[in-house]
């Protein structure tokens, strides 16, 4: 048989990171691929909806504060597209007087505050992509 089983070929989680900062993007992206993530960038809101519809990720890392349209209205956007699969999106943001509620009613899943704690960060995006690794994980030790 010539088939490959998920062992041999595991599937590597794509995050797509949306900033109008390129510096920030970049930033990210290094972060994340060093983790062996595959990253995807935009750098505005209908950029990010362009690529979603495309190739939806399996999160999306969305800052805030963009021109045009922010992460609250592209998030909202996300939401009420019927085509589209659950994706998790976490808002990144800079504000200090943001409330997460005002996140959570426009349906993200969490807050990343800046200056990014990059290990938090980490620890919030395996929650959200690796559950069913942990739970495999658990599993195996126990044979």
């Amino acid at each position: 048989m010539n088939s490959l089983s998920p062992e041999i070929a595991p599937q590597v989680d794509c995050i797509l990171v949306v900033d109008d900062l390129s510096d920030n993007s970049f930033l990210l992206q290094t972060v994340l691929e060093n983790e062996g993530y595959r990253v995807e960038v935009a750098n505005s809101g209908q950029s990010a909806l362009e690529k979603i519809t495309a190739h939806p990720p399996e999160l999306v890392l969305l800052d805030v504060m963009m021109p045009e349209m922010n992460g609250f209205e592209v998030t909202r956007q996300i939401r009420q597209n019927p085509h589209l699969p659950f994706i998790p999106i976490l808002l990144v943001t800079g504000y200090s007087s943001l409330m997460p509620a005002e996140g959570f009613d426009a349906g993200a899943d969490g807050f990343i505050r800046k200056p990014i704690d990059f290990e938090n960060l980490l620890y919030q995006i395996e929650m959200i992509l690796q559950p069913s690794h942990l739970i495999n994980l658990a599993t195996s030790e126990h044979i």
